[in-house]
């Protein structure tokens, strides 16, 4: 950590408590400089979605929200929790591995790549963190296995292997993973990059779903339309800083700064 980590306030705990704080937040891998001092919130029950062009941040950020990365300097709280740390005496410590993952288990992710264990059934993928990580009896972590399989429509694939699902039925297979752990926070990364385009559309759902019920979500996305109809907050990264920020609509139908400009007149 460098000298950019001075002692701060942490969020009050309580109603109206950001479930995402970040506070000048840079991250670099070598000399090469990621994140570039980001600022941001994301309040609870919001649907906060990151825009920007490939190389521009947007993942890197996202796997620091849950320590898969380390950032280099700034603050960045969880539910008012610093990530990562604990300070003490104005000092940041690293937590240990245990207590990190302890506190990732409230934190689900769904990657680019669905990652299920190809050695067991959807069924079996969905089970297996409740039990293994939580310590859920088996046969409440199957009964809400079953129950988190219908709803990402799944529910008649229970048996089925990955290598016998599709891309897009992957997918929700690993939302519906994430979900068994009863996450307070999900990030998506890039969710639909990898699925043929005629597949897109019940992942999409699912996560719609998911945002009507009030999960709070940050999503690294290129679906415009789904930032524009779901999306409660919208950034355009760029470059490793945030450029422009506002309500979806707003940014996308009128983005004051030339480089949103720039960058939406060829995704749109």
């Amino acid at each position: 950590m460098t000298d950019k980590l001075t002692k701060q306030e942490a969020p009050e705990r309580g109603t109206g408590v950001a479930m995402v704080k970040a506070e000048g937040v840079h991250k670099s891998f070598g000399q090469v400089e990621v994140l570039k001092g980001i600022d941001l919130e994301v309040r609870p029950g919001e649907v906060f979605c990151l825009i920007g062009p490939s190389g521009s941040g947007k993942s890197t950020f996202l796997r620091c929200i849950n320590h898969l990365e380390k950032i280099n300097a700034g603050r960045l709280y969880v539910d008012g929790e610093l990530v990562g740390y604990r300070e003490h005496g104005g000092k940041l410590y690293e937590l240990r591995d245990r207590e990190v993952a302890m506190k990732r288990r409230n934190i689900g992710m769904v990657f680019q790549r669905f990652n299920l264990f190809p050695h067991m059934t959807a069924l079996e993928n969905v089970i297996e963190a409740p039990v293994q990580v939580k310590g859920t009896n088996r046969g409440e972590a199957r009964e809400r296995a079953v129950q988190l399989l219908e709803r990402v429509g799944l529910a008649d694939r229970a048996g089925h292997y990955p290598s016998q699902l599709s891309g897009g039925q992957q997918q929700r297979v690993a939302i519906a993973r994430a979900l068994a752990m009863d996450p307070k926070l999900m990030l998506f990364d890039e969710p639909t990059s990898a699925l043929d385009p005629e597949l897109v559309g019940d992942v999409l759902d699912v996560m719609r779903d998911l945002a009507e019920s009030g999960m709070t979500m940050v999503v690294v996305t290129h679906e415009m339309g789904f930032a524009r109809e779901v999306g409660d907050n919208l950034v355009f990264m760029d470059d490793g800083v945030v450029v422009e920020s506002g309500h979806p609509r707003e940014v996308l139908t009128n983005p004051r700064h030339e480089r949103t400009q720039s960058f939406l007149s060829k995704v749109l």
